[in-house]
């Protein structure tokens, strides 16, 4: 039986159903009350946005379709990309912006009557959606049905889930980690690589994912010499697809920028965004620790201090290999990448593994003490829908 202490399960053996949750209903079922609950949590923070901007006599649903890099990603859907800024950095390109989610946009305005910030918000529900079910198959498949259902509410309740009700690109990046994460703990090794390789035209740390597939097909292919067993093509196959989405426009934009290896790079340290290894946002902590700033920023270094408690904890409970491989190069770019550091909190969003160790005790808790279970997730439910309302409608920073 696969379980959460190997480090990638077999391609031969079967998922846990866990000892509780059996087959009563179908996985079709399951995944659809998973599912729901969700989209429940998201329509309730929505809602709460709205009550919140009608206050202030703002749209909400501007405020989810066009704000910050939205704005970018539906130019880029309207027009290609045209589009340059000059700011105190030097002059910004949109071509920072991977392709994959404008052209899921022009492909909504071209076959519906919806506008540009409507077809984003159409695009990023749906990946939401996606999402979701495949959140909850990873769950499901390592630790049964209660814990998968745990794990896609605790991930619709994030402090900063309202971005998976925004027209950003996370909730696509997510869709895909999962179903290729999915992939792998199954033996699925083909689908995995063209699930990463398309994750790779979405976000810039889609890179992650193709470091998963490469690393554990890397792994699987020591196993097997190592039971002497024949190492299929499909490991090979697929760790040479998953990198070509993500490595194939960095080289176009290299090129177009005129340095094929270092253009995309050079492109995204005029934006301010570069990997130093920590030091610029160790400089920004030490300032927040002796002088303070607004709240956004001292939320944000509380949540990414909890992801590094919820990775060692992944750690300790041997979770499966492509997850903490995943979840780890995730890690890596949020702690030593600089840049906006009130940004970083999303960037994490699609490392929906973290939440695994939360997801099981919530479930035990459930058992044992419902009640408190039911207050657990109350209070993550107010405070993700009021610190979003805030992020959109009082804080006016970036996302």
């Amino acid at each position: 039986m696969t379980h959460a202490s190997t480090l990638i399960p077999s391609s031969r053996t079967k998922p846990n159903p866990g000892t509780k949750d059996r087959a009563r209903v179908s996985p079709t079922v399951a995944m659809g009350g998973a599912v729901g609950l969700f989209l429940t949590a998201r329509l309730f923070g929505v809602a709460v946005l709205a009550l919140a901007s009608w206050r202030t006599g703002r749209n909400p649903l501007a405020l989810l379709g066009r704000s910050w890099d939205s704005l970018w990603y539906l130019g880029i859907a309207a027009h290609g990309y045209v589009r340059t800024e000059r700011t105190h950095l030097g002059v910004v390109s949109d071509m920072a912006f991977f392709p994959l989610y404008p052209a899921l946009v022009r492909v909504v305005t071209a076959l519906s009557p919806l506008s540009g910030g409507a077809a984003g918000l159409v695009v990023s529900w749906t990946a939401a959606a996606v999402a979701a079910c495949g959140i909850y198959a990873v769950g499901a498949r390592l630790h049964g049905r209660a814990v998968g259902t745990a794990l896609v509410l605790l991930w619709g309740l994030l402090p900063h889930s309202v971005v998976l009700s925004m027209a950003y690109t996370e909730p696509v990046l997510t869709a895909f980690a999962a179903w290729t994460l999915y992939a792998l703990l199954s033996g699925r090794w083909l689908w995995a690589g063209v699930l990463a390789a398309l994750a790779g035209l979405s976000r810039p740390n889609a890179f992650a994912l193709a470091a998963t597939v490469v690393a554990a097909a890397l792994w699987e292919t020591g196993r097997c010499v190592r039971e002497r067993r024949r190492v299929t093509h499909r490991l090979w196959t697929a760790a040479a697809i998953a990198p070509t989405g993500w490595v194939a426009y960095v080289l176009w934009v290299g090129r177009h920028e005129g340095s094929v290896l270092r253009g995309y790079f050079d492109l995204q340290r005029r934006w301010g965004s570069r990997f130093d290894f920590g030091e610029g946002a160790w400089q920004f902590v030490r300032h927040l620790l002796l002088q303070g700033d607004r709240l956004v920023f001292p939320m944000s270094l509380v949540i990414v201090a909890a992801g590094v408690v919820l990775y060692a904890l992944l750690l300790t409970d041997r979770a499966p290999l492509p997850l903490l491989v995943y979840t780890g190069a995730l890690l890596l770019v949020v702690l030593g990448g600089s840049g906006f550091f009130e940004c970083k909190p999303r960037f994490l969003i699609p490392a929906f593994p973290l939440l695994i160790p939360l997801a099981r005790a919530l479930v035990r808790t459930a058992r044992a003490r419902p009640w408190h279970a039911t207050v657990v997730v109350g209070a993550l439910a107010g405070l993700s829908y009021c610190y979003g309302a805030y992020l959109l409608v009082l804080a006016n920073m970036p996302l």
